[in-house]
């Protein structure tokens, strides 16, 4: 009877309908797709076969995938693949922090999955773009653990986002490791949540000495973000050691993240006749600051945190940058870096910033945990990352301290000829 019905274009019909399902059930890849999406966040995954493509597009989250990872495990049930998940600001004003340190990551993945994965299996990354906002880590984060089932997760870059996700981990009992983001609150009472690099009030420290005992310098003025906890926190403990070391503050100025016009702030630090300005910030803000000070006629140096590690800051600030400072997690100047650099080079095309480097040790120390770990399980993954010891990573030996945080050196680099250039190494803990 069917036979008779269809005949021979039933068939194919049939056929080709099968075939439709087959692929519907399977084009999901690591993530959902459609509803349930983390506040229209964009993914890229991929089993480090290829470079991050950056966000997927906007509105629905879809998957999509780097070449290679399509049959890398549909779903995450695939008992050959570990998932590892990843937050970042992939577009927005700080998109170069979530781009650089996705790149660094999937880097360090290909070359786990080339020298055969984790105990036999191979990683796939499943990266999420949060746009630079705190509700849509949190969200991303809590997708990356409820639906895509991923058994640890990389992010933030920015402290407050790095606080949201954390906050979703520490739910779950999922470990997250930080690469770079370096407010205390961010690992705090923290059971699951970890970071790779130094803190800052380390960091806030090692630039009043830098300040006081390499430029002797001692009239100092601020200009700070204070809706933000990095650059508040920045200012406060800047303000503390270098006013230990000797140092006055001639004048603390605030703006609000996303002002333009620093132009009030900048003609009362000028009153002030400070010999430097801390400006403990972003990258964009850092460049635009410098153009508006250097208009206003202020011509001594301005030094930055972290936070302004980016090819984008001499591109914004241009000659107006020229000559200042800034703290960071390493140098691609520094023989250390050497072999870091022409590989990220080889792969990207370009130089890569600290943060390219702190996700490419975060990656490698949540491996070496794995490897370590009694389990792959929350509880036993988190103790395995708790016991991170002398690991030798591209920005410097790690160790993670009783309160989670990395126990690192600071460096110091100027802008010249528009590329940063290693200064100094200051520790201080010493003298």
């Amino acid at each position: 009877m069917q036979r008779s019905i269809f005949g021979a274009f039933g068939r194919i019909a049939l056929a080709l309908l099968l075939a439709a399902g087959l692929a519907a059930c399977n084009d999901s890849g690591g993530g959902p797709g459609g509803s349930g999406s983390a506040g229209g966040s964009a993914s890229t995954e991929s089993t480090g076969d290829g470079g991050s493509s950056g966000a997927g597009g906007s509105g629905d989250a879809g998957a999509a995938e780097s070449a290679g990872a399509a049959d890398a495990g549909s779903g995450g049930s695939a008992g050959d693949v570990i998932l590892i998940g990843h937050y970042a600001s992939m577009t927005g004003k700080e998109a170069t922090f979530g781009q650089s340190t996705d790149n660094g990551i999937r880097l360090a993945l290909e070359e786990v999955n080339a020298a055969g994965g984790v105990n036999g299996k191979q990683l796939k990354l499943i990266t999420y773009d949060d746009k630079g906002e705190s509700k849509e880590a949190g969200s991303a984060v809590t997708r990356l653990i409820t639906s895509d089932k991923v058994v640890a997760v990389l992010g933030e870059v920015a402290s407050s986002l790095s606080i949201a996700g954390g906050a979703v981990c520490e739910q779950y009992s999922v470990p997250m490791i930080s690469p770079s983001s370096t407010n205390p609150r961010v690992t705090a009472g923290k059971q699951m949540v970890f970071r790779v690099c130094f803190i800052d009030p380390f960091q806030a420290a090692a630039i009043a000495k830098f300040t006081t005992e390499n430029l002797k310098l001692t009239k100092a003025a601020i200009l700070y973000d204070q809706t933000q906890a990095y650059s508040k926190g920045l200012r406060d403990d800047f303000t503390a050691s270098f006013t230990k070391m000797g140092g006055t503050i001639v004048a603390d100025q605030a703006y609000n993240g996303g002002d333009t016009d620093f132009s009030a702030q900048l003609t009362t630090i000028k009153a002030a006749n400070p010999e430097i300005i801390f400006v403990p910030g972003y990258y964009t803000e850092g460049g635009n600051i410098a153009i508006q000070a250097r208009k206003l006629g202020i011509t001594v140096p301005l030094i930055g945190g972290d936070g302004w590690d980016s090819s984008q800051l001499p591109a914004i600030g241009g000659e107006a940058i020229e000559g200042c400072y800034y703290s960071n997690h390493s140098a691609p100047d520094q023989p250390n870096m050497k072999e870091f650099v022409e590989k990220y080079r080889a792969k990207y095309g370009a130089t890569p910033d600290a943060l390219g480097g702190l996700g490419y040790d975060a990656l490698m120390v949540l491996v070496d945990a794995m490897k370590r770990a009694k389990s792959l399980g929350g509880k036993d993954l988190a103790a395995a990352i708790a016991a991170t010891k002398d690991f030798k990573g591209v920005t410097g030996t790690i160790t993670i301290d009783a309160d989670h945080n990395a126990q690192k050196g600071v460096v110091i680099v100027q802008i010249r000829n528009g590329s940063p250039v290693f200064v100094a190494a200051v520790d201080p803990s010493e003298g």
